[in-house]
């Protein structure tokens, strides 16, 4: 028995030595290894990375040198290199939870705030009943911060709060001198990008190895948080005004994950893990990919924990919209943001040779291009002339004329570099089927206009008509108020989520079109390295934009009620969004009115929000209930939320159960005819107040509330509902898969407050 014994310990270690042998000669990549988070009390270690430490060291000789980070408190475990046979030795160690490969992550004002009805005059307004968000500490993970920018300016800034245990990071041409009490702290995470990333190209701005910002757009999204207000801001001359952050009283903290390709889910857990013991409020992530299951997301599990400690946690998201299903960052304990336009244009129309006129937009500065050109647009052949590719462009065809580009495949504003190397005199941008109408534009470094598609398809045909098309373009600067806002952004990513079905994402949509804010002053406007013009301000487009006016407008709600929960932040900000444009009408997506797979619950109100009446607020224990109840597994489950639990026992005991969000989903499975949904409401106005219930019930479904009225005595009462769906007889095919609708409770004593929820009901074929 003691030979075999010894013989199989033979075998094991010569096996383990020749494993580490064969291991040396592999390829190295980043793991996330998730641990136990009780086996620490099991050994005697004098901290967690010398915890950590031990448990590579099983499966590497240098766990120093392969250790990137050791997190605590997002998530317990570390990120470390490792080889192919190292990681199937790692798999096979005892307190090992999961394993997860590092992922790339991408990046997802002037106005905004007065197109949200913010202002520093209006006594009962949101700005000045939260103190403009002053106590309350927003961390932004992105590419850093400029910190010489205007906007964070700590002038009027009140000190920086006693709970605040952040750090000012030195790095390359950045220090503790660049802190102050609106930017209170600076932190910077690179393991993750530096072993996972080849050398930047000469075409890419330098990085600096430290919080500052080498690409825009940290500093474009934090300043659009809480910036401090700019008097004289604009770009290029474009919409002048006072820039100020939603928060413009809240302090930053800036933790840069983002560099020049890309954000490394490494890097991002390490940022949320220091976060988390910084002790921000809020925290604003621009950042995600394309949706994949919450246990491998690494920003899912993070932000949980984030949950736990209070935080509420902002994401964008992301821009892979109209497609439906491309909605990412959707776990139900964080805030998902889509993207609005404004009510705000820059109007540079084309007047062709015809005498005709094709609509377009621009910031560019000037009045006019005044001198008529030559229009050219080159197709054909394999060298992508039309999308104005890199040396695609012969010269001597562009040479002084005004070159049309379609627009995808290379940046936008890459094209009128394009061009303007080639020597064109003008640009216009054209939008592909692809774009339809959207118009979010750029700094350009020539004379250069965005048309739409159907603007384009008038333009091509012009242009085939005659020999010589001519034109000119007409700049119109700034125009506010006489286009209709906000409508849905076409590149908003759309829901539902394959991941959870039954929660609809976006949560709401905000303003992500053209929005301008801060900028640094390494780079031009356009953010092309061969733009020499330097601007405090810039215009940018996209959900990352949104996000952090959702993360101001969170800041200035925990502000004002700082006990409150992050889930209550969220309903307060859902069940008070707008679901009519600015005329009154329904909130637009293209052609049509804007679905909850749209919009989520509408457009954020702030003036709303701050005193919602009443809240649908979560625990923590619910968030896992719900997990059980769209059947993800123990290991799942522990690997999301570190706690064991049995789903048998927790449904067992709450039957019935669902999700107690802001919204109302209900899936019909086949052969189910009817579906009962329980919503518990926390009153957070008046402690006498009594709401009635106003349903529009979703086509081919019978809504029932029960009760019909709900009668409140104390402040922080909470009362449940419950809502019957009935499928009607006549219910069938032609009605779709998804029917909508909406449920609001109505105070009798104040009309004006009214809590909304829309309505989802979804059509299932399938019986699981």
């Amino acid at each position: 028995m003691a030979f075999k014994t010894s013989l199989m310990f033979c075998t094991i270690l010569l096996y383990s030595l020749l494993t580490r042998t064969f291991a040396h000669q592999q390829p190295l990549k980043t793991y996330i290894i998730q641990l136990h988070p009780d086996a620490m009390s099991e050994s005697l270690f004098a901290s967690k990375l010398h915890w950590h430490l031990s448990v590579l060291e099983k499966t590497v000789d240098d766990p120093s040198l392969r250790l990137l980070y050791s997190y605590h408190s997002a998530m317990e475990g570390f990120a470390a290199r490792l080889s192919e046979p190292e990681l199937e030795l790692m798999r096979k160690l005892r307190h090992v939870v999961a394993i997860r490969p590092d992922r790339a992550h991408k990046l997802h004002t002037t106005y905004s705030y007065k197109f949200l009805g913010l202002s520093p005059n209006d006594e009962n307004g949101a700005w000045v009943r939260s103190g403009f968000g002053r106590g309350s500490i927003i961390g932004v993970l992105d590419t850093g911060v400029w910190p010489e920018s205007p906007s964070f300016d700590d002038r009027d800034m009140p000190p920086v709060p006693k709970k605040w245990r952040g750090v000012c990071q030195s790095g390359e041409d950045f220090n503790g001198a660049n802190c102050n009490r609106k930017l209170i702290g600076a932190r910077f995470f690179s393991k993750g990008h530096s072993v996972a990333s080849l050398s930047p190209s000469e075409d890419d701005v330098s990085e600096y190895l430290s919080p500052r910002d080498s690409h825009g757009h940290g500093t474009h999204t934090a300043s659009t948080a809480a910036g401090s207000a700019v008097p004289m801001a604009s770009v290029l001359g474009n919409g002048a005004g006072t820039a100020r952050g939603m928060a413009p009283g809240a302090h930053i903290a800036i933790y840069k994950v983002c560099w020049f390709s890309g954000c490394y889910s490494s890097d991002i857990l390490a940022a949320m893990d220091e976060a988390i013991r910084d002790g921000v409020d809020i925290l604003s992530l621009s950042l995600g990919g394309f949706p994949i299951p919450l246990y491998d997301d690494s920003i899912a599990i993070g932000s949980f924990r984030a949950m736990e400690h209070k935080i509420s946690v902002i994401c964008a998201a992301g821009n892979n919209g109209p497609i439906a299903n491309s909605v990412a960052n959707v776990a139900p304990w964080v805030a998902t943001i889509g993207a609005s336009t404004l009510d705000r244009k820059f109007p540079a129309v084309v007047h062709m040779g015809n005498g005709k006129i094709v609509y377009g937009e621009s910031v560019y500065p000037g009045t006019s291009h005044e001198k008529r050109l030559e229009i050219v647009y080159l197709t054909g052949g394999d060298r992508g002339s039309n999308y104005c590719f890199n040396g695609s462009l012969p010269r001597n065809k562009v040479q002084g004329k005004m070159v049309v580009c379609d627009r995808g495949v290379n940046g936008r504003a890459e094209k009128g570099q394009v061009v303007k190397e080639a020597g064109g005199a003008a640009m216009i941008l054209a939008n592909t089927e692809i774009n339809m109408e959207e118009d979010s534009i750029d700094a350009h470094v020539l004379p250069a206009t965005l048309i739409g598609y159907s603007e384009s398809i008038q333009l091509k045909s012009y242009i085939n008509s005659t020999r010589r098309p001519m034109g000119r373009i007409i700049f119109g600067g700034t125009v506010i108020g006489r286009a209709r806002g906000p409508s849905v952004a076409q590149f908003s990513s759309r829901g539902p989520s394959f991941m959870d079905p039954v929660i609809p994402k976006p949560d709401v949509i905000a303003p992500g079109v053209n929005i301008i804010a801060a900028w640094p002053q390494n780079l031009g406007p356009s953010a092309l390295p061969e733009d020499s013009r330097r601007v405090n301000f810039t215009i940018m487009s996209g959900t990352s934009m949104s996000c952090p006016h959702v993360g101001g407008l969170a800041a200035l709600i925990r502000s004002a009620h700082p006990k409150w929960s992050p889930a209550a932040i969220k309903s307060a900000l859902m069940t008070t969004a707008d679901v009519t444009d600015h005329y009154g009408k329904p909130i637009m997506d293209g052609d049509k009115p804007a679905g909850i797979l749209a919009m989520g619950a509408g457009h954020v109100n702030p003036v709303r929000a701050i005193e919602p009446g009443l809240i649908y607020d979560i625990t923590p224990n619910e968030y896992i209930m719900h997990l059980c109840s769209i059947r993800y597994t123990k290991s799942e489950i522990f690997t999301i939320t570190h706690r064991n639990v049995s789903c048998q026992d927790m449904m067992k005991n709450n039957k019935g159960f669902s999700l107690n969000y802001p919204s109302i989903s209900v899936i019909f499975k086949s052969g189910m005819t009817s579906k009962m949904v329980i919503r518990r409401v926390t009153n957070v106005g008046e402690p006498k107040s009594t709401y009635a219930v106003k349903v529009v019930a979703p086509e081919g479904v019978k809504v029932r509330v029960k009760p019909r009225r709900l009668s409140f005595s104390r402040s922080n009462q909470s009362l449940t509902y419950r809502v019957w769906f009935i499928l009607k007889k006549s219910s069938g095919s032609k009605q779709g898969r998804f029917s909508q609708g909406q449920l609001t409770w109505m105070n009798l004593k104040d009309n004006k407050v009214k809590i909304q929820s829309p309505i989802l009901v979804t059509k299932s074929t399938s019986k699981n």
